[in-house]
């Protein structure tokens, strides 16, 4: 699974425009705070502008490469690994990389999820949708799910390919079940993990309108990826890159 982002607040904040995209892919955001303007968030997807080859240097997935994180979520030690398999999946047309995340609570398996992405010809990471499950006391919820291009669901920009400070962007959206957003919050932050410590990091915020009071700050090394999360608002949570493995 894609870590969701821990997610911030009411639904008064719209959301700014982000142009990312190719000739004919351009996210269509909310306008801005005052909501004088609106219009619909309506992505072009062109199958042809898209590879499975994902290369950003901030959201590099090869496959055969599995990162392993550890952390602490409400006192209670939680470990993710996720790795990115040669399966590939085809939504709306556009053939993505199947990354298998597995989180485990109390040394038992409490999520898996498949992720989709691809990336396009620009160097923008997509996210196409996730299967996922949650397993809690002794139920299994498939809610957080969604694919794009059914039920209105629309795919979204987890990683741009030139991130500037200050833009906001969606990262998926499925009306009233996913629709976390990110800000790109600065590109020479730092910060140390298990993995080693890095400079030069891009930092963002990442929340979700459907829920208030909480946001996470996300760490992105350069070659690496997803180093490091903490919450900034909401239930304690942390998460650190303790190793990566290639298996080719």
């Amino acid at each position: 699974m894609r870590r969701k982002a821990l997610l911030l607040g009411v639904l008064v904040a719209v959301v700014l425009v982000l142009a990312a995209g190719l000739g004919g892919i351009a996210l269509a955001m909310t306008g801005g705070a005052t909501g004088t303007t609106k219009q619909a968030y309506a992505p072009h997807i062109n199958p042809s502008d898209f590879t499975t080859k994902i290369d950003n240097k901030y959201f590099p997935l090869k496959p055969g490469t599995t990162f392993v994180y550890q952390g602490n979520s409400g006192g209670n030690q939680q470990r993710d690994v996720m790795s990115v398999t040669h399966s590939t999946k085809q939504i709306m047309g556009v053939k993505c990389v199947v990354v298998d995340d597995r989180v485990w609570a109390h040394a038992k398996l409490s999520e898996k999820t498949f992720d989709y992405y691809a990336q396009d010809k620009k160097g923008n990471v997509w996210y196409f949708g996730e299967n996922s499950k949650e397993y809690k006391n002794g139920k299994v919820s498939t809610q957080g799910s969604w694919e794009a291009g059914k039920n209105g669901a629309k795919p979204g920009i987890i990683m741009q390919s030139h991130p500037k400070v200050g833009q906001s962007y969606r990262q998926e959206y499925y009306k009233g079940s996913a629709e976390d957003m990110a800000k790109v919050l600065k590109l020479n932050g730092s910060a140390k993990v298990p993995y080693g410590s890095f400079d030069d990091t891009l930092v963002s915020k990442e929340w979700s309108p459907l829920e208030t009071g909480v946001a996470e700050h996300k760490y992105y090394a350069a070659g690496v990826g997803d180093i490091k999360e903490v919450t900034v608002k909401g239930p304690s949570e942390t998460l650190g890159l303790v190793k990566v493995e290639h298996t080719g």
